[in-house]
């Protein structure tokens, strides 16, 4: 294939692995030109030098990219609409003793975002109360109940992190009660906002400050800088230490990193910096989630999304939603400790709840795809008494599995169901789901492009579901066309080495908008595989030079590369997947996370 005309070529030869997908070049030849000029400016491995390229990063922009500073992509508060209104009312109360109220998200963004502020103001003297919503009592966003509560025990000014820009109800009664009210979110609103002190939030469509990509507690970060500097303007620190704001960016690092925001411009900063706070190990309840979650060595992004993101989840999913907050806001070595382990419990729960709720819907995805002569488009899935928190993951598997939208729902009682989808890229679920609320086939609805909830009738999903095979098939044929497992390079097992791993670090974090690498590895004998844990595989790939490699595949053993892998020893694969550190007892090794799986006998499967 020609690549100067902008095609990119197909690595390895494989037309359809095992997954059905076609491995393609990430760059096509004015790339891999961008990516040798990137190379001969850094000194970098080749490899490294496409990773940049194909993240898009400019030549002059490689040096300055590969050692971000959080000085130099900090903007000045005061570019986000309201944001000066609310650093001065919140400094006013401060100043005056005024009892201040946090209301949060039950999400990771939410709980760091509240957890971030309670620490700054307890710094201060201030000892907020923190109200985190029941996901299935209150559901999302500030209520007229809790803003009674807080304002009965004493607050008399509410600030909202990850919520509020769209609670009308709730602060029309904050204001007949005389509760002042502070809004810091980061969500996609209209034109119209609830009457409040100051709405701080840079989608709302006046705002220009361009940092619509920061999460929630980035827009809190950001708030509490503007804030420092009106208490440090107004002399509040010549009697009193200063709060080390760069100490509480491992917050800014999770919060960041779960709620998938982009890892572009100010997002990258945060979660570089962040994550070396982390490595210190100094928020007293995030160590104590670090140990019973296992993490050893330096975290990584992963570390965060994966293993500590659904542990604080956990809580707000089955549990106690405050959960996360009081973890990540605790100084007490034993409170930690006892949160982390029933964040721990939790979470376990949760995922045996998941495992039972995925095999129901996964048997009524295959009866759809399988037994149908003509496939939904949409695939919906539900059940009476599945649990309405866990729904978004069921979704989000089953997505996956079948490369299409997928609905799960959990339906009560009176036949309502609460349901919440996950889509592919090229499908917008969440202006379809609007327009269903528009006809009247779902009670409520709302999200974006790639994520959707909404609540819907029982004898309305018939209905609903013709409605989304006709808004949405051919969107999702046209995104299904082309399947394909985009590559940054090729590797052997030698060559995927620390030192390499030591500078592809400096091109991370990896995540939203910020690809993670993939590499191919031609030709790899499997000279060990074994399942181990919860259906996941783990190989020994061999190198021609003696060198093993130790990767694994998740959740593969039942899927056709995971089988392959499984009954592949002493035969050769190419395999393709991404790098990572593997710490054990204090020593560093390279690891690959097995993303597919292709023959080189004849460069696919299935052909």
């Amino acid at each position: 294939m020609d690549a100067s005309n902008g095609e990119r070529r197909v690595v390895l030869g494989v037309q359809k692995s095992l997954s059905a997908r076609i491995w393609r070049e990430r760059l096509d030849d004015q790339g891999l030109s961008q990516a040798l000029a990137i190379t001969q400016r850094t000194e970098l491995p080749e490899v490294v030098g496409r990773v940049l390229a194909g993240r898009d990063v400019p030549l002059e922009e490689a040096a300055g990219f590969l050692n971000p500073s959080l000085k130099d992509l900090m903007p000045d508060p005061s570019k986000l609409v309201d944001m000066d209104k609310a650093c001065m009312r919140v400094a006013d109360a401060l100043q005056a003793g005024v009892k201040i109220a946090i209301f949060g998200d039950y999400d990771v963004d939410g709980a760091t975002s509240s957890a971030l502020l309670k620490r700054y103001l307890m710094q201060l003297g201030a000892v907020p109360d923190v109200y985190i919503p029941d996901r299935i009592i209150d559901g999302y966003g500030p209520n007229p109940t809790a803003v009674n509560q807080l304002h009965a025990g004493g607050a008399r000014l509410l600030i909202t992190v990850d919520c509020g820009s769209t609670s009308f109800e709730a602060f029309e009664e904050a204001k007949r009660i005389g509760l002042e009210v502070v809004v810091l979110d980061h969500h996609q609103v209209d034109e119209k906002f609830p009457e409040v002190h100051a709405l701080v939030n840079a989608n709302r469509q006046d705002d220009l400050s361009g940092q619509g990509h920061l999460a929630a507690v980035g827009v809190t970060f950001l708030f509490l800088v503007g804030l420092n500097r009106e208490l440090r303007r107004r002399g509040a620190f010549a009697q009193r230490a200063e709060p080390r704001l760069m100490d509480l960016l491992d917050l800014v690092a999770l919060g960041t990193v779960c709620d998938v925001v982009p890892l572009k411009g100010l997002n990258r900063a945060y979660v570089v910096q962040g994550l070396k706070v982390m490595a210190r190990r100094e928020n007293t309840g995030l160590s104590c989630l670090a140990d019973i979650s296992r993490l050893s060595g330096k975290p990584t992004p992963y570390h965060l999304g994966y293993m500590l993101g659904p542990r604080i989840n956990a809580g707000g999913r089955i549990g106690d939603s405050a959960l996360g907050m009081k973890l990540l806001s605790c100084d007490e070595r034993e409170e930690g400790e006892r949160i982390a382990a029933t964040l721990e419990r939790l979470n376990q729960e949760r995922q045996a709840m998941e495992a039972l709720m995925l095999e129901e819907g996964e048997g009524q995805a295959f009866q759809k795809m399988e037994g149908n002569s003509a496939p939904p488009a949409v695939l919906l899935t539900g059940a009476d008494g599945w649990h309405p928190g866990v729904v978004g993951l069921i979704a989000s598997r089953l997505k996956e599995r079948y490369r299409r939208p997928t609905f799960a729902m959990a339906f009560n009682e009176e036949g309502m169901g609460t349901g919440s989808g996950r889509s592919i890229i090229g499908v917008d679920l969440g202006s379809a789901v609007r327009e269903a609320v528009d006809l009247g086939l779902l009670v409520k609805g709302g999200g974006h492009a790639m994520a959707a909830g909404l609540s819907v009738r029982k004898e309305k999903i018939a209905e609903f579901e013709t409605f989304l095979n006709e808004r949405l098939g051919e969107d999702v044929e046209r995104a299904s066309a082309d399947h394909e497992l985009t590559v940054d390079g090729v590797l052997t097992p030698a060559g995927a080495n620390l030192s390499l791993l030591d500078k592809l670090e400096k091109a991370g974090p990896f995540g939203a908008s910020h690809a993670e690498p993939v590499f191919a590895l031609p030709s790899v004998p499997i000279k060990f595989a074994k399942v181990v844990g919860k259906g996941h595989v783990s190989v020994t790939l061999g190198g021609n030079d003696g060198t093993n490699l130790k990767a694994i595949a998740f959740k593969a053993e039942d899927q056709p590369f995971g089988k392959a892998l499984l009954n592949a020893r002493g035969k050769p694969l190419h395999i393709a997947g991404s790098l990572s550190v593997d710490t054990w007892q204090g020593q560093a090794k390279p690891s690959l996370r097995i993303i597919d799986v292709a023959d080189p006998a004849k460069g696919q499967f299935g052909a």
